[in-house]
């Protein structure tokens, strides 16, 4: 019986992966699925990865970092941007840092303490293509500023992605984003994720400066606060569930928490930012949250609840891909999933 039951539970993995690459997309729209094919945002989990336990602790508190992503139309003001007057308090904002096109009406809450998000900001410009990055986005009343720290370096849409405003890590404010849509409906999440760890738990030293390709920094307190003893767990590191991991070993069951397995499963997602506290925090595009509560009725975020709670059980599951790299990108082999669609010029 019981190696019944193994055969036909292989089966039926074999009959998903074969519909799964039948059903693959065929086109995408790339303000929804951003960036290239071999983009790190694009490229699942190979065959060849090695994966190391990352020994990540349940945590108090699931969170979600809220991203602003936001189209522009040439009719919309350029305004002038400037650098956040505190990380507490960003309104007014203190010096001119450049110009930047916004949709006109667009009004950004300030940090309320304890409350200090990171408000990743994206703007795709009027060309369909460029897009604009800037993070603690700030905008409290529709005058001719905004308050955040500018990108210096400009992102195609159509190109690799890698860089952004999750300054953490240096790490894009809208590649491996959960977009709306994207938990509510039936289509698997074709993409990596990021999230964010407790700096307690990254690991700082003289030869990782805290963090590995693909992120090109670490926080500016990273000697000081990133306490973890290993080397591999860092801003930039690729983390997934291992392969032989099922849904029930965590006690996945919800239409959300099965999506989010099979994601972490099959595409692993980026540590981008510091949690700053007893929290893990998935990145998510503005309204996520409250689509999910109307749609199951049930939090994406707290201390505990039904997916909360197969969220903190997944990450004390989640392994490092110790091989991910610019040559091996997802740990190299054959993908788990078909790569994304090609996107062409506008």
């Amino acid at each position: 019986m019981m190696k019944r039951s193994l055969l036909v539970w292989a089966s039926c993995l074999l009959i998903s992966s074969f519909t799964a690459a039948q059903n693959a997309p065929a086109s995408r729209d790339p303000w929804l699925w951003p960036f290239s094919q071999d983009s790190i945002w694009n490229r699942p989990i190979g065959s060849d990865a090695q994966y190391e336990s990352a020994s990540l602790p349940a945590s108090y508190y699931i969170g979600c970092d809220i991203e602003w992503h936001c189209k522009t139309v040439e009719s919309d003001p350029v305004v002038t941007v400037y650098s956040p007057s505190s990380w507490s308090k960003r309104w007014p904002g203190d010096r001119e840092l450049g110009e930047l096109r916004i949709p006109a009406g667009l009004i950004i809450p300030d940090a309320s303490p304890p409350h200090t998000p990171n408000a990743c900001a994206v703007f795709l410009m009027p060309d369909g293509r460029t897009i604009r990055q800037l993070e603690p986005a700030c905008r409290v009343e529709s005058i001719g500023r905004i308050v955040g720290w500018l990108h210096h370096e400009d992102q195609d849409l159509y190109g690799a992605g890698i860089k952004g405003t999750h300054y953490g890590s240096g790490l894009s404010a809208i590649g491996g984003s959960i977009r709306i849509g994207e938990l509510s409906g039936d289509e698997p999440i074709h993409h990596v994720l990021k999230i964010n760890v407790w700096g307690k738990y990254l690991n700082y030293s003289d030869d990782n400066h805290g963090f590995r390709w693909p992120a090109d920094r670490s926080d500016s307190y990273a000697s000081r606060n990133y306490k973890g003893s290993n080397p591999q767990l860092v801003m930039g590191t690729l983390l997934a569930l291992p392969p032989d991991l099922t849904p029930e070993d965590v006690g996945a069951s919800t239409q959300v928490g099965l999506k989010l397995f099979h994601a972490l499963q099959d595409y692993g997602a980026y540590i981008s930012d510091d949690s700053a506290w007893n929290a893990y925090d998935l990145c998510v595009e503005r309204g996520v949250p409250e689509e999910v509560e109307k749609t199951y009725e049930f939090a994406l975020t707290g201390s505990e609840g039904v997916f909360v709670d197969e969220m903190k059980r997944m990450v004390t599951h989640l392994a490092i891909v110790v091989n991910n790299s610019p040559d091996s990108i997802g740990g190299g082999g054959k993908p788990r999933q078909p790569l994304a669609p090609p996107i062409s010029a506008p």
